[in-house]
């Protein structure tokens, strides 16, 4: 089965759908999901508006990439201190 990928833009649309009285349930079914990504979302988007939630995307890729750049710059220090600690 094809994994389905949702925008922020859906996921606070079903999200708000539930906060509308439907069931969970049911929301699931409609939407060929599991519940557990229904709460999943709601434990990560619940609240949000949709300019938000596509700032908080922006936000997560900005800190992996310095993320990636910290450990670059700690490899190399450590290389460095490696190199100068050793006599010749």
């Amino acid at each position: 089965m094809k994994r389905i990928r949702f925008t922020e833009e859906q996921i606070i649309g079903v999200l708000r759908e539930a906060e509308a009285g439907a069931k969970t349930s049911d929301l699931a079914r409609k939407h060929g999901v599991s519940e557990a990504t229904l709460y999943n979302w709601k434990s990560k988007y619940g609240g949000l508006e949709v300019s938000e939630a596509k700032r908080l995307r922006a936000l997560e890729a900005e800190n992996t990439q310095l993320k990636k750049l910290l450990a670059d710059t700690m490899l190399d220090n450590a290389g460095l201190k490696d190199l100068l600690s050793k006599k010749w």
